[in-house]
């Protein structure tokens, strides 16, 4: 009989316990409620009140008026493979940003997402390595900054023990770019950034790295100095960038970069980014992100470079300086005098010839491998705020330079390789506007002309007939021609973009455009 009324009770206690169980789960479903979120119209709030507080959890929800996902990637000339992708972001609110990045967003006139930034951010926002290919001036920059910042305040470490987030680029023009980028969406957070580059004193460099920043962007070079001497502590970097890889690898910055992998934690996350997709690169990519990335294609990607389809590419068929002097003052007639136009040449001396021969006329400043940090600063400087609207750079300045609103480039020299024409064409119709491009080709170019073509091909260019009868062995030659230094005669005329040639004489002083 015990034996018994002890069965009884158990089983009916064992009831009573379920049927509670049930009830407060009923209850817990009715306090249970959903509320849009403020922070995201892609994301909506489950808030769970447990009588203690409240937990939320963000979870994701399709928001009214965005296009399905796989229409969204179609649309923008997306393509990604490496597992299961979130999906882009559609809007700015869609990322969860702050109020105050937001409010930088909107203060800049960005209106959505750039294709890259659309993608790559959920990607990296969720921890996860990502390799991205796409062209220059997508946006990139804030696509591996924001994420990145993010993390660095949900990580809250001492920067006082090393910087949390590194930065790598080839060029201290693309460092210094960041940088600023760094510095206004950084502000709000009081997220500290410096920047390491050769050809700067190291002082002040060192000095913000002692006292402590989140954020470290660098050129190898410099930064491996600053390994060798014990002078920089990596070991709480989180978040690695690689950006413009491929320029990097071009550069031969390979072992610099290895060396410098090789001191951060195999924990951490690595974005890649590169605007070709060449073996060499791939090779690469495979050694240092190695955490199952997601690769991220914009537009149409192959082993070799593409053009931006926003800019329209003019190539002129010349003889000589005679014929590019003539040939450039029409070009600069073309244009405002506020409008900002880039002039390339292949070197040193040249840049600095054609910045004095112009210069009498037109501010104008010039950067490359010879000048003063200061000085390149300066030109720069001066480039970005429209006080010298006119500026003649070498290659050092064609990849990684972003100056906003540049209506024209112009290569008065043809660079060494298809790949430098495409980086330095880059500098015009960045972040969705247009640009236009001019090329001054002579028959010594002739070796660069079928792959020119090709380029110009895929990109919907018109081609002008004597660059496309040079693929076909055509075109016979363009003889001397053009032997004076600059083109005699005819004097600048009274000023201003019109005038006749560029050649001694004339009046009319230097004038602000």
């Amino acid at each position: 009989m015990p034996g018994l009324i002890s069965e009884v009770m158990t089983e009916a206690i064992m009831k009573t316990e379920k049927k509670e169980k049930k009830e407060k789960k009923e209850k817990g479903d009715k306090k249970r409620k959903v509320v849009d979120s403020e922070e995201s119209p892609a994301a909506k709030k489950v808030v769970v009140e447990d009588g203690e507080g409240q937990v939320a959890v963000l979870v994701k929800a399709a928001p009214a008026g965005l296009v399905d996902n796989k229409d969204f990637l179609a649309s923008h000339d997306l393509r990604t493979e490496g597992g299961k992708v979130p999906a882009a972001f559609q809007t700015f609110k869609c990322a969860g940003f702050p109020s105050t990045v937001l409010a930088e967003i909107s203060k800049a006139g960005f209106s959505a997402p750039s294709s890259i930034q659309a993608q790559a951010w959920p990607i990296a926002m969720e921890g996860r390595d990502l390799v991205a290919i796409a062209k220059t001036g997508s946006g990139k920059t804030l696509g591996f900054l924001l994420p990145g910042m993010m993390r660095i305040q949900k990580e809250k470490k001492d920067p006082r023990g090393g910087p949390m987030m590194l930065v790598l680029a080839p060029t201290r023009e693309l460092a210094v770019q960041i940088k600023a980028e760094a510095d206004k969406f950084g502000k709000s957070s009081k997220i500290m950034n410096t920047c390491a580059y050769g050809g700067a004193p190291r002082g002040p460099q060192l000095r913000d790295i002692r006292s402590g920043v989140h954020i470290v962007i660098a050129t190898p070079g410099r930064l491996s100095d600053y390994i060798e001497g014990g002078l920089i502590n990596l070991h709480q970097v989180s978040y690695l960038v690689l950006d413009e890889a491929d320029r990097m690898l071009d550069m031969g910055f390979e072992p610099q970069i290895q060396a410098i992998v090789d001191q951060l934690p195999k924990s951490r996350q690595t974005i890649f980014f590169s605007a070709t997709w060449p073996k060499e690169v791939k090779k690469i990519a495979a050694n240092f992100v190695t955490n199952d990335p997601v690769h991220v294609f914009v537009g149409s990607v192959s082993d070799k470079l593409v053009a931006n389809k926003a800019i329209t590419q003019n190539v002129q068929m010349v003889k000589g300086a005679s014929d590019k002097m003539t040939e450039l003052n029409k070009i600069l007639r073309k244009y405002k005098d506020t409008e900002r136009v880039m002039i390339f040449c292949k070197t040193k001396r040249m840049c600095d010839q054609l910045h004095q021969a112009i210069g009498q006329e037109f501010w104008t400043g010039t950067i490359h491998g010879d000048k003063m940090q200061w000085e390149r600063d300066q030109a720069l400087k001066q480039f970005r705020d429209g006080s010298m609207p006119i500026l003649v750079a070498t290659d050092v300045a064609a990849r990684g330079l972003d100056v906003p609103d540049v209506v024209a480039v112009v290569n008065f020299d043809f660079p060494t390789g298809i790949e430098d024409y495409v980086h330095r064409i880059g500098r015009t119709g960045r972040a969705g506007a247009t640009g236009t491009s001019y090329t001054f080709f002579q028959d010594t170019d002739r070796k660069y002309a079928r792959e020119l073509v090709q380029l110009m091909r895929e990109a919907d260019q018109v081609i002008p007939p004597e660059l496309a009868a040079m693929t076909s062995g055509g075109g016979g030659g363009w003889g001397g021609g053009g032997a004076s230094k600059w083109g005699g005669g005819g004097g600048r005329g009274g000023g201003g973009r019109g005038g006749g040639g560029w050649g001694g004489g004339g009046g009319g002083g230097k004038r602000r455009w």
